[in-house]
């Protein structure tokens, strides 16, 4: 029995990260042991490349000002571990996590029996769904860990089904195109169930009317002409059909992001008949914060857990709006599975100077080796991320400090800052 959050975070954090066989079935097997929880709420599926935290950030604050109980299941997580698993903006207890890891660990064990291990993400999925169900939540806005049809959160039935983009990443488990990445994405497609998504990419346009076709599932694809007037500060605003809407989450994608829930929601109004106002709609997304995306302290440190190319091309379109003229740092440390050489390549072209730095994880890239993989004129290596970051975070009027790259690291240097 786990007596302390230490002890069952120790356990989880120690399950094997994929299991032997790549397919839905361990899931199944478990939800239907524990009496199927994923059918007690009704829920919202958000999958993508990037965005599908502020995504459903986003959902879950609207429906939530709406005065809904809504459930969110997000990953990573940023600050601390029970960011993982909410309701409104309170995040489970410790206490909680301890309970449902008692409730998991002997069926965790007893599967291990007919040799089948249920996996990290699978464990976390089950307790939320777990706590969802025990919660009674309304509706739970459940994010997709890992690509799309063999995801642990794919048992569900939603309402509506979202995919925010699709760009490379994860191409070792999704595949090295496009449209592979795509397919396995649109594996969270279901029979008579709405999609909703904000791709941009028109060559993939076929491919997501084909898919749906076959489910019977309705088809909305965003167009961003509909958006004017976009201004990216501090705040970021915009207006989409004749309202204006304002951001505390800072970025042109998150215009996108923020578009994407609202076009979810009214979609959900319509076929669910929930009573979602306009200024529901206007304060849900207003009211979200995301720590770690984009993020700004004292006006001139960013921090943004830009992780792979498309994430870093977004922060270097929403830096050069927000802070032109200044002379920009970067601090960069990244997963070694990721697209670091391309990621680096931006930011050659792009900081004043660049510095590499490493922190403690095991999956992390050692700062010399990226380094090495960087053209600018000014770059140098730091083991210490601490120390590296102490050192610039010092900075005149004139600079700004931009600190990108794992979300894992991004959270190392968030404590920094609030500490």
């Amino acid at each position: 029995m786990f007596k302390t959050l230490e002890e069952a975070q120790n356990w989880i954090e120690n399950i094997k990260r994929f299991g032997s066989k790549l397919d839905l079935k361990r899931m199944e097997k478990v939800t239907e042991i524990l009496g199927h929880p994923e059918k007690s709420f009704k829920s919202i599926h958000v999958g993508g490349t990037n965005g599908k935290g502020s995504t459903s950030t986003y959902l879950k604050n609207i429906l939530n000002h709406a005065g809904y109980k809504v459930g969110i299941y997000t990953s990573p997580y940023v600050v601390e571990f029970n960011e993982r698993i909410g309701i409104g903006d309170n995040y489970i207890t410790d206490e909680e996590i301890i309970f449902y890891s008692n409730q998991l660990y002997p069926l965790t064990e007893q599967m291990l029996e007919d040799d089948e291990t249920v996996t990290f993400f699978e464990v976390l999925t089950l307790m939320a769904f777990l706590y969802f169900r025990d919660q009674q939540v309304d509706y739970a806005i459940i994010e997709v860990g890992l690509g799309g049809l063999l995801d642990a959160t794919n048992v569900i039935i939603p309402e509506i089904s979202v995919i925010t983009n699709i760009s490379y990443d994860h191409m070792k488990q999704l595949g090295n195109t496009l449209e592979s990445i795509a397919i396995n994405k649109l594996g969270i497609v279901k029979d008579n169930v709405p999609l909703v998504t904000a791709i941009e990419n028109i060559n993939l346009f076929p491919l997501f009317a084909e898919v749906t076709a076959k489910h019977n599932s309705r088809l909305k694809i965003l167009n961003f002409d509909l958006v004017t007037e976009i201004e990216v500060k501090e705040q970021t605003t915009f207006k989409y059909n004749e309202n204006r809407y304002t951001l505390n989450l800072t970025g042109y994608h998150q215009v996108k992001n923020a578009m994407l829930a609202i076009e979810v929601i009214r979609l959900l109004r319509m076929i669910n008949n929930v009573k979602i106002t306009e200024n529901d709609i206007y304060e849900g997304l207003k009211t979200t914060r995301w720590p770690g995306r984009f993020e700004i302290f004292n006006h001139n440190i960013v921090i943004d857990g830009a992780h792979n190319i498309d994430g870093i091309q977004a922060l270097v379109k929403s830096v050069k709006s927000v802070y032109p003229k200044k002379h920009l740092k970067c601090l960069f440390s990244v997963m070694r599975d990721k697209e670091h050489r391309k990621m680096i390549e931006e930011l050659d072209n792009f900081c004043d100077e660049l510095y590499f730095t490493e922190f403690k994880y095991q999956r992390r890239a050692d700062a010399e080796e990226l380094f090495l993989e960087s053209t600018h004129y000014h770059k140098s290596f730091h083991k210490d991320y601490q120390a590296i970051f102490n050192q610039l975070r010092n900075l005149n009027d004139d600079e700004v400090l931009i600190v990108t790259g794992s979300l894992y690291f991004i959270s190392e240097i968030r404590k920094m800052l609030i500490n």
